[in-house]
């Protein structure tokens, strides 16, 4: 299965869909990340970590990549999450620019979302951007994808990058 998924759907496929149906590993990589909130089982809005930490807690390997440091909201939900703390893997590669969502390595989003309100379609009609992606589980699509996020997370790119000056979270250090 191949599919073309935009705006509201990126939100309802992957964030509600896909992720909460993980059962051994969810590999996460992003440019930007925000203080994303999501629909909580027709409760109200609860923020994204909350999610990752349930995972977390049903002991799903969750690894995040991003490109630049969270701002404070997501900081402060963050520590609302114990579980988080030592349960999620997370790293920060400057030079990130790829969005991805890979669950047990067999299904992937890969597009143009950031982890984000906006991005990933959470937000209203008249305040989410305009994003696209593949939703797929084409292994020819996801296992190279797999790869790549496995390559930045083991630091393959780290010997040559210019950057690590700006990268606390160099696997190599």
């Amino acid at each position: 299965m191949i599919e073309f998924v935009s705006d509201r759907e990126i939100y309802e496929r992957v964030v509600c869909g896909l992720v909460p149906e993980v059962r051994k590993r969810l590999w996460i990589a992003t440019a930007d990340i925000k203080d994303l909130h999501v629909e909580a089982g027709g409760r109200a809005m609860v923020p994204f970590l909350g999610v990752l930490a349930g995972l977390v807690e049903r002991g799903v390997e969750v690894r995040l990549v991003h490109a630049k440091e969270p701002g404070p909201n997501w900081r402060e939900d963050f520590d609302r999450y114990p579980a988080l703390w030592g349960g999620m893997e997370r790293m920060l590669c400057p030079r990130v620019h790829f969005k991805c969502v890979i669950a047990d390595g067999r299904r992937a989003y890969f597009g143009s979302a950031n982890l984000t309100g906006a991005g990933m379609g959470a937000k209203s009609v008249r305040k989410r951007n305009f994003e696209n992606g593949i939703l797929t589980d084409d292994p020819s699509l996801v296992e190279p994808l797999a790869g790549q996020f496995d390559a930045v997370w083991r630091g393959d790119f780290c010997p040559g990058c210019g950057r690590r000056g700006f990268c606390g979270d160099c696997p190599l250090e």
